[in-house]
């Protein structure tokens, strides 16, 4: 019987992004690059432990907007075209590094990964990746949850709260249930924003237990008797789990974090700006923008501008390393903490956002098949486990009353208010403001009507995501972020005046139903309760 239990959890999620009126476009990539780097590695590893018969407990949370996209024919079928260049690219980079048999070893590899990814992605699971992750929670190996509907930032929807908080909940629980064939038992509140009161909404979804940040247990009420170790009951029943802080700063930490290491490979050199533009020109952006193609010929070496090549095999060596010490290291905290928690077994939970593994940590997915392969084999004292398995140990857990928190910068919603994305409250407070008016005063619409109601509730939801905010804050992608709430706040504010003049104009509502087509059983009455 081991004497702990480690909890790993991966949230991924993207921004809807969706542009049918191009044929390429530049943030469209984030997908594809995840697909590729993250969610396809991520998958294999899977498939390897599931083809060995090794037994795992892991828990992924998909957000809808992801799921979504993996759903997508006209994003699918972009990915085959993304996929297919990189097919190119690698053959003409075979060719072209031949005289070098470092580069060349590696553009050999990229152009087996290139290959390999879309044949899982076409053959294995005819292009909806949900059918995989779907796959592994069938076989026991995941509990696949979801997060709000857009990842839309609860703490700060402070007109309306109800209503909107509902929408993102129940939107996102409705589409789980399509997709993956039950009920959600958990869900990622979008950057761990937490407000008090949120989890009863929760338990009308049925959702038994979410996370929070540490301090959100710490500071919670009566003061918790576990830490972060144990989750807590709130008061209507719904678990909360805490972040456990030591096994996030082995990963996540820039300065003392796995991957970091030298051995690794270095993300910020890619042949889409290391190649003369001429060359590379067919496989980046069309606007001549240069971009990541994936193609990453160096390791980190060390915090100088000189790079050496990328070893792969010395890179997994050091996977394997890093997956030993980081199992040894939570085997003594186990230890440790099991001698204060009386006959309670601790849980550490260990959340993550997916897209750290293969994308910005190449070999994240190969230290994490490593990290189960030792767990079942090299030690006794910790087994794998999901929230859920842990809920049903026990029957009785400390009553607690979680603290408001998020995660990010300070902890208390800062990165998603400050001063580069504040004014954009007034503008979603005010579509709120007008949905809630509209659901309450057009009850059991039909037809056209329907249609424009319906599109406005996902007019305001994709408004309400949080990426827009954190995108602002960050710097990076900043237009293209103003733009699409600006485009969200027109479309919705054009079907608003519509619908109160009751003068529909159908191929409006057809442009705008084509361009953000997202949650196609939504029901726009969700905002009059």
């Amino acid at each position: 019987m081991p004497k702990g239990y480690l909890s790993i959890v991966l949230h991924a999620h993207l921004p809807y992004i969706r542009h049918p009126e191009h044929e390429d476009f530049l943030e469209e990539d984030w997908l594809f690059e995840a697909i590729t780097e993250t969610y396809i590695p991520l998958i294999k590893a899977f498939d390897a432990l599931v083809r060995d018969n090794i037994e795992f407990r892991l828990t992924i949370s998909i957000s809808p907007t992801l799921m979504s996209m993996f759903m997508d024919q006209h994003l699918q079928d972009k990915y085959i075209k993304h996929i297919d260049k990189l097919i190119e690219l690698s053959l003409k980079e075979i060719e072209r590094t031949k005289w070098d048999p470092a580069f060349n070893k590696l553009a050999h590899m990229y152009h087996n990964t290139f290959v390999e990814s879309k044949r899982i992605f076409v053959d294995e699971y005819k292009k909806d990746l949900n059918r995989a992750f779907k796959r592994f929670q069938d076989l026991g190996r995941l509990e696949v949850i979801t997060c709000c509907a857009t990842h839309g930032y609860l703490p700060l929807m402070e007109v309306e709260r109800k209503a909107s908080v509902r929408a993102q909940v129940k939107v996102a629980a409705d589409l789980y249930q399509k997709v993956y064939g039950r009920r959600t038992l958990g869900i990622w509140l979008p950057e761990c924003g937490y407000n008090p009161g949120d989890e009863e909404i929760l338990k009308e979804e049925g959702i038994k237990y979410f996370f929070v940040d540490t301090h959100g247990i710490l500071f919670g009420t009566p003061r918790p008797r576990f830490g972060v170790f144990n989750p807590y009951m709130c008061k209507n029943g719904v678990a909360v789990y805490g972040r456990d802080m030591e096994t996030s700063k082995a990963v996540w930490s820039a300065v003392e974090g796995y991957p970091g290491d030298y051995a690794y490979r270095e993300f910020y050199r890619d042949i889409g700006f290391d190649l003369e533009y001429e060359y590379i020109k067919p496989y980046i952006n069309p606007d001549g923008v240069r971009i990541n193609t994936g193609i990453k010929y160096y390791k980190i070496t060390g915090t100088g501008g000189n790079k050496e090549p990328y070893d792969p095999d010395a890179a997994k060596d050091k996977a394997a390393y890093h997956a030993g010490n980081f199992m040894f290291n939570r085997e003594k905290q186990i230890e440790f903490l099991q001698g204060q928690m009386g006959d309670r077994l601790p849980i550490l939970v260990s959340p993550y956002d997916a897209e750290l593994y293969g994308h910005w940590w190449y070999e994240g997915p190969q230290w994490l098949e490593f990290l189960v392969r030792k767990i079942r084999y090299d030690q006794n004292a910790i087994a794998l486990a999901t929230p859920g398995d842990y809920l049903k140990m026990y029957k009785k857990f400390q009553v607690l009353a979680p603290a408001y928190s998020s995660w990010g910068w300070k902890g208390y919603s800062e990165v998603w208010l400050e001063g580069s994305n504040d004014w954009t409250y007034r503008h979603v407070h005010k579509m709120t403001e007008r949905m809630v008016e509209v659901a309450r005063s057009i009850k059991h619409a039909k037809g056209l009507m329907r249609r424009a109601l319906n599109q406005m509730a996902r007019e305001l939801l994709l408004a309400q995501s949080s990426d827009w905010a954190f995108i602002m804050k960050t710097g990076s992608h900043v237009p293209y972020a103003v733009e699409r709430l600006r485009d969200h706040a027109e479309h919705f504010t054009e079907l608003y005046e519509e619908v109160k003049e009751n003068s529909l104009d159908e191929v409006y509502i057809k442009e705008c139903e084509d361009k953000y087509n997202i949650f196609p059983d939504i029901d726009y009455s969700i905002y009059s309760s």
